[in-house]
């Protein structure tokens, strides 16, 4: 079985005076404000392109990090990832920075790391993320 997940953008105007609105087919989460200026300057109250891919960067490292862990027989407490991703006007998108803490019983710091690297590598938002660079800080707690 294969699942669509869709969202929709509504954009008025030119790129730098313009702005725009993003609503998730989980229609309960509501609409977002997008602009050129938060995008390019940054914002605390408008919604980027990269913070939504931030946000599913984060929720599938996190999803795969947590399945390899309970196949290595150590399932996770808690895991919390947080990705930055990093955009560069005239650029683009340059990178996805991962830094988790997690609380795993029973787990050497070796094998910690190993998993999370592992994660990091294939799930599968880093695996669609492939033309840009992904680094991980990987912490046991």
């Amino acid at each position: 079985m294969t699942v669509t997940s869709e969202a929709t953008t509504v954009w008025n105007g030119s790129l730098t005076d313009g702005s725009g609105t993003v609503t998730f087919d989980s229609s309960h989460l509501g609409t977002f404000e997008i602009n050129w200026k938060a995008r390019s300057e940054g914002s605390g109250s408008v919604t980027t392109p990269e913070e939504l891919i931030a946000a599913a960067h984060a929720s599938c490292f996190s999803m795969a990090f947590s399945h390899a862990l309970a196949e290595n027989g150590t399932p996770p407490d808690e895991i919390n990832t947080t990705a930055s991703v990093t955009f560069k006007p005239g650029t683009g998108i340059t990178g996805s920075h991962l830094n988790v803490n997690a609380s795993v019983p029973g787990l050497s710091p070796e094998d910690f790391e190993r998993i999370a690297a592992d994660a990091k590598a294939n799930c599968p938002v880093s695996q669609a993320l492939a033309g840009i660079e992904i680094t991980l800080e990987a912490t046991l707690a």
